[in-house]
């Protein structure tokens, strides 16, 4: 059966869409509407924590403790500074009335001031000029359900004639969810009318760029309802609205970049409206359902880890390209066959896109050409190139929630600093538990003995036996340096680095050994998580093209990128090369956020490779040499995809101009992967290696195949591209 044969015969959802065109844009957008009203709902549903590994040691030892004698991990410090004259002597009456109108309910136990403390504890809880106090609280619940006890009662704890600030991990974490909820709507608000700028110059006319941003906002919609479906069954993070926002518009104007224009192409060769829709579907249509299959490959690596954060983001990137591809395989079609040529109205300039699209054609088509002249002199320097934005990667570390990842001026990273500098006893320590493994607690004398011993340990200030219960003994440590921080992640290494007395193990429990847990998990998950995505995508990507050579140097090649950006991002980022510019201050790279990097810019790297690859296996198929088939592919994808990218990096860039450092990471970081890979990547680099690798690039493909899951017809090709 020929192609033509094929586009005459057109499936029969394709049918359908066509034929009941008024009724199924009717149906998508009322739907679609209505459900994203319902879904708007989610934000008061979302997690604001999910940031620990629950199965870590440290958190079962913190489970374990805290059944036996109650939650001992503080959450929040509350300091105190008079400003009407007054002492902290003096404002002792007003602090403790204040707390006690605190629900019971919602602290695992009474409030640790500076007032009702011994004086050898009290020292601790008062700054080095006398002139500020602390109190720290203790919630109950789980990570979210803390942070979000915090935002219920902080209104309420404030005095007045007093500064009252809160430090801690609940108010960092709610001050990160904060910043997150205004980026969104910043973003958003800025991105739309610039994106309607954009897509003027790209098409030519008012009614072609409305639509890729009216599918967008269908896609935004969409997804928040698949999220507040997803709540129901598992915990998922409010930074997910902001990930499903980010691609759901990216990935929905990119599709619709890809469809209308190849509506456009099929019309301007004289199809009937229906007849173009069906051709559009049957090629560039398949193509975007490739593509959706292979981000959401890049995504489907994310849910193997602990952290139900990381995870929400998987899900989020996930909803939101699937609704993306679904509305930009049905509302926009159906669109499209309501409109015909009129999605050519409005037009500030007839004939400008038509042009524009020739003198893309003629461009990438000369570079293609000269790559393959010196292909293996294109293919080193590129690789170099690559190796050397790669070199910072083998120094990165990877980095927890930190309060310097807010603005210089959050009330949060203020009271934070503070802390840190004014009360550097005043953390929550380590839980050291030593659990015997005869059934019964261990020996007194002993885990004196061991506190002892770990009171002497660099970076520990105090370390006291506080109970026992069952088969194990409880030591609370008191850390010299704030939790969380360097100097405390060091010491708590020290910590486990103690060998335990006979007869008994040692497990390490409170916030910094959460976090250090965490991360360990992290960099342990990884390895899985690149094993799922490379395995995923080259089923698909070997669908795609029916070759293994192919689909191997797809994979390759994202992992180029892959490993480019990061090195880029090492560079900023944690050697603070242009630290200053960006606006952040140098720190390990934040480990959730660059989980997501990994996915989304491996997903893209393969994606924009299907486009070009898919018409340079469909030339080969229709009779072109290895030569002429890399040519054409990259002249008649070159200027679509390019201007995929710079819509893409446009949704991006304004969520690099956020406030927080992580989000800024995501931003930047998806920006120099869709720049590596739309530029020296996929129109140098993929041309220069299949040029080089000649006719084994066919290895295993069946000659002559008709490819379903390419972008445009071929037949005319080798006429319009010389």
């Amino acid at each position: 059966m020929t192609r033509g044969d094929r586009t005459a015969r057109p499936n029969t959802f394709a049918q359908f869409v066509v034929r009941r065109a008024r009724f199924v844009v009717a149906t998508c957008v009322t739907f679609i509407v209505v459900a994203g009203v319902w879904g708007v709902g989610v934000l008061s549903q979302l997690s604001v924590g999910g940031y620990s590994d629950p199965g870590s040691e440290a958190a079962k030892v913190d489970r374990i403790v805290e059944a036996q004698f109650g939650r001992q991990v503080p959450d929040v410090a509350v300091l105190y500074t008079p400003t009407d004259g007054r002492t902290v002597e003096n404002i002792r009456g007003a602090v403790e009335q204040n707390l006690a109108g605190i629900d019971s309910s919602l602290l695992a136990r009474d409030p640790v001031t500076y007032w009702n403390m011994p004086p050898t504890i009290a020292q601790g809880l008062t700054s080095f000029d006398g002139r500020s106090a602390l109190a720290v609280l203790t919630m109950t619940g789980d990570e979210d359900a803390r942070v979000k006890t915090f935002v219920d009662i902080r209104d309420d704890l404030q005095i007045d004639g007093v500064d009252v600030q809160f430090g801690g991990f609940s108010t960092i974490a709610d001050a990160y969810n904060t910043e997150a909820r205004s980026d969104l709507v910043r973003a958003e608000t800025i991105t739309f009318p610039i994106l309607m700028v954009l897509l003027l110059v790209i098409f030519g006319g008012v009614t072609a760029a409305a639509v890729p941003l009216c599918i967008g906002g269908l896609s935004i919609l969409a997804s928040l309802a698949v999220m507040r479906v997803l709540s129901q069954f598992t915990e998922v993070s409010i930074f997910a609205t902001n990930i499903a926002s980010l691609v759901g518009l990216g990935m929905a104007v990119d599709y619709s970049l890809f469809v209308l224009t190849r509506f456009r192409e099929e019309l301007r060769r004289g199809a009937a409206v229906d007849q173009a829709v069906y051709r559009t579907m049957a090629t560039a249509g398949r193509t975007v359902a490739f593509s959706a299959l292979l981000l959401v490959c890049g995504f489907v690596g994310m849910l193997i880890f602990p952290q139900a954060m990381i995870r929400s983001l998987g899900f989020g990137g996930m909803a939101a390209v699937a609704v993306s591809a679904f509305v930009s395989l049905t509302a926009l079609p159906a669109t499209l066959a309501v409109l015909g040529p009129r999605i050519d109205s409005l037009s500030w300039r007839r004939g400008a896109a038509e042009r524009g699209d020739a003198r893309a054609e003629r461009f990438w088509g000369s570079v293609a050409e000269r790559v393959m002249r010196r292909p293996a002199v294109v293919a080193v320097s590129i690789l170099a190139f690559l190796g050397l934005l790669a070199a910072p990667i083998f120094g990165v570390a990877l980095g927890d929630l930190d309060h310097k990842g807010l603005p210089s001026d959050a009330p949060a990273r203020i009271a934070t600093d503070k802390l840190f500098a004014d009360f550097p006893l005043a953390n929550s320590g380590v839980t050291v538990m030593v659990q015997s493994d005869n059934g019964s607690p261990p020996d007194a004398l002993v885990v004196q003995q061991l506190a002892a011993e770990m009171g002497r340990v660099d970076g520990i200030a105090a370390a006291i036996p506080s109970g026992s219960a069952e088969n194990y003994g409880v030591i609370r440590a008191i850390l010299t340096s704030p939790d969380r921080t360097e100097g405390a992640l060091d010491t708590v290494s020290r910590l486990r680095d103690i060998e335990a007395p006979d007869g008994t193990v040692i497990r390490i429990g409170g916030a910094t050994a959460l976090s250090q847990d965490g991360i360990s998990s992290i960099y342990d998950t990884i390895p899985w998580m690149f094993a799922i995505m490379i395995a995923a995508t080259f089923v698909v990507t070997t669908a795609a093209f029916r070759s293994i050579v192919l689909s191997t140097k797809a994979i390759v090649m994202a992992i180029l990128s892959l490993a480019a950006t990061f090195g880029v991002l090492t560079w900023v980022f944690h050697d603070g090369h242009g630290a200053r510019i960006v606006g952040i201050t140098p720190a390990p790279l934040q480990a959730t956020m660059s989980i997501l990097i990994m996915a989304v810019v491996f997903g893209l790297s393969t994606d924009y490779e299907i486009f070009l690859l898919s018409r340079i296996v469909e030339a080969h198929d229709a009779g072109a040499s290895t030569r002429d088939a890399v040519r054409i592919g990259a002249a008649r994808t070159g200027r679509v995809v390019t201007a995929a990218a710079l819509l893409l990096i446009t949704v991006t860039a304004f969520f690099s101009l956020s406030e927080l450092a992580m989000m800024r990471l995501v931003g930047i970081g998806i920006i120099v992967g869709l720049i590596l890979d739309a530029t020296v990547v996929r129109m140098l680099l993929v041309p220069a290696t299949v040029k080089l690798i000649g006719e084994a690039n066919w290895w295993l493909h069946p000659k002559k195949l008709v490819h379903e899951a390419v972008s445009t017809p071929l037949e005319k090709d080798n006429e319009n591209v010389g």
